[in-house]
């Protein structure tokens, strides 16, 4: 399966419809939150308008500097990823929106609990300790990987995040709001993926999943550019 990855648009539609080929090609869209220009909330419904557009299949999550209360346009859109547990081709997706607190400034700065809080569905028995078959969305990502790296010496991540992953090991997980922390990474055997700053980078991913044997395996995960 094929999946179009992008996060933080900030209000960017002109990158968003630069991206017309690769939404043709997916199979489904990943987006890891952040609709609106920073401190310009109103620029959010012009940029889900949009996308929604694109694709029939897309599962989104909100950013920090979206409005908490975004997330029921989201609903009405019919691509709400958050607390939800949603299934494709016998894949799990579920995700959790908002940053953690920093600066205090942006709208949708959350507690740590909190948005781990957004990934209590794991616990739901239909998984069996298995959760080979998850992909996990989160616009906040897990600490100490190079998608959560400002700089060589600070990684602003979330350690109850990284925790998670490892006890869990989902198959993927796809993150956003630090733009320095553009790549991929494995944290044990669950690839990370932070593709940067669609808005502002002109960065995206592409995410390729396949089944062998009966088990869900990684077979691409790459950062591009506009």
């Amino acid at each position: 399966m094929k999946f179009l990855v992008i996060t933080d648009i900030h209000g960017n539609i002109e990158n968003l419809d630069k991206l017309e080929p690769q939404f043709k090609e997916a199979d489904a869209v990943l987006f890891a939150g952040d609709f609106c220009e920073c401190f310009k909330t109103e620029t959010s419904k012009p940029v889900l308008q949009s996308l929604v557009k694109k694709h029939d299949e897309i599962y989104a999550v909100l950013g920090n500097c979206d409005e908490p209360d975004f997330i029921e346009e989201l609903e009405d859109a019919g691509i709400n990823a958050e607390r939800t547990l949603n299934y494709t081709e016998g894949l799990a997706i579920i995700g959790s929106g908002g940053g953690s607190k920093f600066t205090g400034k942006t709208p949708n700065e959350r507690e740590e609990d909190d948005l781990i809080a957004d990934f209590e569905i794991l616990e739901q028995p239909e998984f069996e300790n298995d959760f080979s078959n998850v992909i996990l969305i989160s616009h906040n990502p897990p600490k100490d990987t190079v998608c959560d790296a400002v700089n060589s010496e600070l990684h602003a991540g979330s350690a109850k995040f990284r925790q998670l992953i490892e006890n869990k090991k989902p198959l993927a997980v796809i993150t956003g709001h630090i733009h320095e922390g553009v790549g991929t990474d494995k944290i044990g055997e669950t690839v990370i993926m932070n593709s940067g700053s669609l808005g502002e980078k002109g960065t995206y991913g592409w995410l390729e999943v396949e089944k062998k044997n009966g088990s869900w395996t990684v077979s691409r995960a790459e950062i591009k550019s506009l």
